[in-house]
């Protein structure tokens, strides 16, 4: 049999997509803003430009009750001024931004093009025409401050969003970030740009997302800035194993995207998503060193020489790989290696291919009418064929599921081997490809079906094929050999 193999190769970055809008922050502490109105919607706007620092002259001659209560208890910061007089031209002299509440398009057009004259950077609420710089919905952890925008287009959706990312951000990131404020100069003073300075903001980072701030952690992380200054301008390289999951972005964990964001180099499969690696930070160079049955494929030699010289090097390395780093992605071996040469290594888990296939089917792998336990079974061995070791009289179980990964091409020789072994041929099996990504699918068979033909995708998509009763539990499949499964996967639905 001819091996091909390939050397690891730098991916391309993709150039920044057009944007609709440039997402800016702007500076308002101590300065002047004007707003015209006084209605429900421009106390909103009021109280989130004084939150922000701003000194604001409010001018309206009809003041809504909420107006009349922000201005009665104040706000966060800044200043709040009622003018009870309609607004003019004279109002913009030295205002940073002007925002207004017009009734009709009228009014708003005479507010925007006096701002405009003025050289004022002008929104009329609710009226995107008449708006140099719109406002989004706001995740508020200060100093850190999140903007989501959608163009205006779907404000619902915008704060959908933020409700996502405010589950992210745990409350405490706002001291975090200002202790991070505080320790800046000592950084800067201490450390030197580049590996120093980047080693210590990863631990930091660390710990921000791991536990509340004490004032234990803040002593900590200012003695970690001394211990890093004296430990020599060269960052301790390491490298990291993280589960990418089956294809799906958001089956992602959280601490597997913190990697991602922490990388300086990234080695990934060929089976990683694109939407994945768009996670990462956009600074991390990445290189792909394949790893797809049934095509060419760099060494295992290759990226473990690769990963060894990028970690001497200070480098922070992430070995990107399909579904979970412990589970049929040579793990053992590159753990075994790095640790061997001294290097610091750790592994965040993924979500392996069988547990998102169930979740599709929406069939539970052990359910205890059909199954007690599950088996994950590699489908092929370095020579391409099914493993010549494997226990057929014990897998040949009708109380387990058993899930053959990378099994497309032995699918038929392993079904005829179990039902040597006693395994009946009416056993409900399922060959599920590209798991959880937009392009994949299910085909519901039998045992006995499974051992008619080959199973290997011509397109050179991942397959599983997944045999038991079990499999034959969901409502949606239907058992008629070689039927198509509806198959709805839960982030795509």
């Amino acid at each position: 049999m001819i091996v091909h193999t390939r050397k690891p190769s730098e991916a391309q970055r993709n150039r920044l997509d057009a944007l609709s809008k440039l997402p800016v922050f702007f500076e308002l502490t101590g300065k002047r803003v004007v707003m015209a109105g006084g209605s429900a919607a421009a106390a909103w706007k009021a109280e989130l430009i004084a939150a922000a620092g701003a000194h604001v002259d409010i001018y309206a001659t009809d003041v809504d009750d909420e107006m009349r209560e922000l201005l009665d208890r104040g706000a966060a910061a800044g200043k709040l001024t009622l003018h009870e007089r309609p607004w003019a031209l004279d109002i913009f002299a030295g205002a940073a931004i002007a925002i207004a509440d017009a009734k009709d398009d009228e009014q708003a057009r005479a507010f925007y093009c006096a701002a405009v004259a003025a050289g004022v950077p002008v929104n009329v609420i609710d009226k995107p025409a008449f708006c140099q710089f719109l406002f989004g919905s706001i995740v508020n952890r200060s100093p850190v401050v999140v903007g989501i925008s959608t163009d205006g287009a779907a404000p619902i959706l915008g704060q959908a969003i933020r409700r996502r990312i405010e589950t992210l951000l745990p409350p405490a990131l706002a001291d975090w970030a200002g202790f991070a404020k505080d320790i800046r100069a000592r950084v800067t003073e201490h450390l030197a740009p580049g590996p120093q300075r980047r080693r210590f903001w990863e631990r930091f980072v660390d710990l921000t997302f791991s536990r509340p701030p004490e004032s234990s952690s803040f002593a900590a992380a200012a003695a970690n800035v001394e211990a890093i200054a004296h430990g020599g301008g060269v960052a301790e390289g390491r490298v990291t194993l993280v589960g990418a999951g089956p294809g799906d972005p958001e089956l992602l964990t959280l601490k597997a995207v913190r990697a991602l964001q922490a990388a300086d180099v990234i080695l990934f499969d060929d089976l990683v998503s694109d939407g994945v690696l768009e996670l990462a930070r956009r600074e991390a160079k990445r290189m792909m060193v394949g790893k797809r049955g049934g095509r060419e494929s760099c060494r295992q030699e290759d990226i473990n020489d690769l990963m060894l010289s990028l970690a001497r090097q200070g480098k922070n390395v992430v070995r990107l790989k399909s579904g979970d780093p412990m589970i049929f992605g040579r793990a053992g071996e590159e753990i075994t290696m790095l640790e061997r040469e001294g290097i610091n290594v750790s592994i965040v888990s993924g979500v392996t291919a069988a547990a998102a296939m169930a979740a599709e089917l929406r069939t539970s792998l052990t359910h205890r009418d059909h199954a007690q336990s599950v088996r994950f079974v590699t489908g092929h061995a370095r020579d391409g064929a099914l493993p010549a070791d494997l226990d057929w009289a014990g897998l040949a179980d009708s109380k387990c599921t058993l899930v053959f990964y990378m099994g497309g091409r032995t699918a038929r020789d392993a079904a005829a081997r179990l039902m040597d072994h006693g395994l009946s041929p009416h056993t409900p099996a399922v060959i599920a490809s590209a798991v959880s990504r937009p392009e994949g699918g299910a085909t519901a068979t039998t045992l006995s079906g499974l051992a008619t033909r080959d199973h290997t995708p011509t397109d050179g998509r991942p397959v599983l094929i997944a045999i038991g009763e079990a499999m034959g539990a969901a409502a949606a499949i239907d058992l008629a050999p070689d039927r198509p499964v509806e198959v709805q996967a839960i982030a795509n639905g």
